[in-house]
């Protein structure tokens, strides 16, 4: 098999263990922002006409588009520890329009209504900036668009057929050395629409602002242990012993187990690794250009996704994708030294200018990954009870749709959204343990070969996209 870049042009092992002394392992979007107290703990009974489960994006764009749709709902929302501090909190900030995980993988799983998907994304997209710009939100929201570059010749041909001179514009090698300069690129695809960037801690921290202002009653510290749907309601009961009666509940809970058991094998947790820089100084930046700011991801199976901060620090993550036998979510997995070296290699492979260069921060997030590689959607309990999950990591506006579509579910309402064959079917389940965790890596061995035989897929893989089963970071 042959070798790829990351392979063939490796750093000095002391650079990267350089880079990496005194990194501290914390969220630098969490560390960036300014403490906060509390929401108050649920310890009573309430009653609500809608309660809300899960205090990242998916929850909050649920209970703020509620009060907005209607401001005399009552909207309780329960975060089992502090708004934003999953994956809302830990991901790279990138704002796609996709709501298919992209167009290759809409195109597979969608084909019918893939232009209408692509719309009512671009319209989601489009919607979340207006909302920051007209109410003033401060999240470091830029809508500068994103490359994909080929780092190996045979990923050039792709982005090459992908132009069409409008809002896709592809670039050669030596146009995309002048855009961003790194060795490593073969070619590059600019989507100049598609992409946004924004801080995931601040837009966290506005969305929580807004639906307190909005009248969302939120209370932190509060884990829900339990539901139970009665005749006249939907009980929800949390630590340390509150009670929620609902007319109505949408779970936004993604990754961690569903309080619905038949969807708990909907989605299967992998955990994603990230570095953050410092920020680099007027000669490093001068020394790559990328003076236009764009979101940046390269096109291997297992890739990379960057973006620089707003204050020029540059955000390093993804290629590892890591699932826990059981499925387990647990504080030690988040400190993986294998995975945070392999990444400071790769990065000063792709940009060897930068040598001497410190990150700062070193985290980890869990991905709710679904076997399409998309968001399903799903209700229960006479459609009381509406579900979304299985984002698989491009979730920063797809839970937006998200939080309209359960909406609508919980209203009633037959909508385009509602009638999308995207919303109405689900994605097969993953099986249970003892076989899901040799299944994973059978396929990370499988897609990690395919990288190595330019981007062949041997039977296994093909065979899984046929039955339209996978697993993607």
């Amino acid at each position: 098999m042959s070798t790829t870049v990351f392979e063939r042009q490796r750093p000095d092992e002391r650079v990267v263990a350089q880079s990496l002394e005194g990194s501290r392992l914390e969220v630098f979007w969490l560390d960036d922002l300014p403490t906060r107290s509390a929401q108050p703990a649920l310890t009573a009974t309430v009653h609500a006409d809608l309660a809300v489960v899960g205090g990242g994006y998916a929850g909050l764009w649920t209970a703020l588009l509620a009060k907005r749709r209607d401001p005399s709902t009552r909207v309780v929302l329960l975060e089992g520890r502090r708004i934003g501090w999953a994956a809302s909190g830990r991901n790279g900030g990138f704002v796609e329009a996709t709501l298919t995980h992209g167009a290759k993988n809409g195109e597979q799983r969608f084909p019918d209504e893939l232009a209408t998907l692509d719309r009512l994304g671009m319209q989601n997209l489009d919607e979340i900036e207006a909302t920051v710009h007209d109410e003033g939100w401060r999240c470091d929201f830029e809508r500068v668009g994103s490359f994909a570059v080929a780092t190996e010749p045979y990923q050039v041909r792709e982005l090459a057929e992908a132009h069409d001179g409008d809002t896709e514009r592809f670039y050669d090698a030596a146009a995309m050395q002048r855009e961003i300069a790194s060795p490593t690129y073969q070619g590059g695809l600019l989507s100049t629409r598609d992409t946004a960037l924004a801080h995931p801690g601040k837009l966290a921290s506005e969305l929580l602002r807004a639906c307190l202002e909005a009248g969302v009653e939120v209370f932190e510290h509060s884990p829900v242990t339990g539901l139970r749907a009665e005749t006249d309601a939907v009980l929800l009961s949390t630590k340390p012993g509150g009670v929620v009666r609902a007319e109505r509940v949408a779970l936004a809970t993604n990754a961690f187990p569903s309080l619905l058991k038949r969807y708990r094998l909907h989605t299967v947790p992998v955990y994603d690794y990230v570095l953050m820089t410092e920020p680099l100084t007027t000669e490093q930046l001068a020394s790559i250009g990328w003076q236009g700011r764009q979101g940046v991801a390269d096109t291997a199976n297992q890739f990379h996704y960057y973006r620089l901060s707003a204050d020029n620090r540059i955000l390093w993550g993804g290629y590892d994708a890591i699932y826990h036998y059981g499925g387990r979510i647990r504080p030690e997995y988040d400190d993986r030294p294998t995975s945070f070296q392999k990444l400071a290699s790769h990065f000063f492979t792709t940009f060897p200018q930068l040598e001497g260069l410190r990150f700062t921060h070193r985290w980890a997030g869990v991905i709710d990954t679904s076997s399409r590689f998309c968001a399903f959607h799903a209700t229960a309990h006479s459609g009381r009870v509406a579900y979304s999950a299985g984002f698989t990591g491009l979730g920063v506006a797809a839970t937006r749709f998200a939080a309209n579509v359960m909406l609508d579910q919980l209203a009633g309402l037959e909508t385009e959204r509602t009638s999308l064959a995207m919303v109405n079917q689900m994605p097969l389940p993953f099986p249970p343990e003892p076989a899901t965790f040799p299944a994973v890596q059978s396929v990370r061995w499988a897609l990690d070969r395919a990288d190595h035989r330019e981007g062949r897929r041997n039977l296994f893989l093909r065979t899984l996209d046929a039955v339209g089963l996978g697993f993607d970071s």
